[in-house]
């Protein structure tokens, strides 16, 4: 076996954990695969003599490519082609990484999503992710420290209380189950929404329980894509169908029950929110 021969071997061995790196930085299989196979095209350009630690050069150069997505995300209003999930992979994707917790990475600027993940998810030391996110040492250290407190946030105000709340809605949603709806809702609860939220001719505030329910029952297909997060500390649910939030329902309860929602679709206002993982689903 030559050296070529060789380092496509070495290279294969590492595959799957660099998949799982990029997958976890840019939040979609089909850019991760495409940021894998991007490090293999540059690792053939490279003479194998001159490569002291490969698992190292290869996560390096796929960190780098993902940053560079990363930044290209932020920078382009609209986004052109961009690779998008099967079913398939995007279930695959939701179970290996969360849902909540794709949602609030993709709420961190790129140099701090990648120093995060890095860091916290696979033990890289910061003296090798400063030089992938263009910092020192210790900015890189200050980089993962924030990402982590965004991503971790606090308790909510509330407490359990009102996460057990907030958890019976969407599971009643989920379900259709009008009864269980017509239980978690106040006799006298309101439904507010962003128009965009709402099919054609739907009001933007609905009263009652009973009308709440039933509109819930019949649009609620959504809240299968549903996961609790933080809102300045107030458990809210984030709608994110591709790990990326498309609508927020921040509640009010009182008493045990949802005393009233906001259903935030607006773009502008989705992209002002900081969002952190309730305690138990940090990790």
């Amino acid at each position: 076996m030559d050296g070529r021969e060789e380092l496509a071997v070495r290279f294969e061995a590492e595959r799957a954990r660099l998949g799982a790196v990029a997958r976890r930085m840019l939040g979609s299989t089909a850019e991760a695969e495409d940021a894998v196979q991007e490090a293999w095209l540059r690792l053939e350009r490279v003479d194998p003599a001159e490569l002291e630690n490969l698992p190292g050069w290869l996560t390096t150069v796929v960190s780098r490519i993902c940053l560079d997505v990363l930044r290209g995300r932020r920078s382009e209003p609209v986004v052109v082609e961009a690779a998008v999930d099967g079913p398939e992979e995007e279930a695959e994707l939701v179970d290996e990484v969360g849902r909540a917790m794709l949602v609030v990475l993709d709420r961190l600027g790129p140099a701090e999503r990648v120093a995060f993940v890095l860091h916290d998810g696979f033990a890289v030391p910061f003296d090798e992710i400063g030089p992938i996110v263009g910092r020192n040492t210790a900015a890189a250290k200050k980089l993962a420290s924030r990402a982590r407190q965004r991503v971790r946030g606090a308790d909510a105000e509330h407490g359990t209380a009102e996460r057990e709340v907030v958890d019976a809605f969407l599971a009643a949603a989920r379900g259709g189950d009008l009864d269980a709806l017509l239980a978690v809702l106040a006799p006298d609860v309101v439904r507010r929404a962003d128009p965009a939220a709402l099919p054609a001719g739907r009001p933007v505030l609905l009263r009652g329980a009973g009308a709440v329910a039933r509109e819930t029952r019949v649009i609620g297909r959504r809240a299968r894509f549903a996961v609790p997060v933080l809102v300045d500390g107030e458990v809210c649910a984030a709608i994110a169908p591709d790990g990326r939030l498309r609508l927020l329902l921040r509640f009010e309860v009182l008493d045990g029950r949802v005393a009233g929602f906001e259903v935030v679709a607006d773009p502008a206002r989705l992209a002002a929110l900081e969002l952190s993982l309730p305690g138990r689903d940090a990790r």
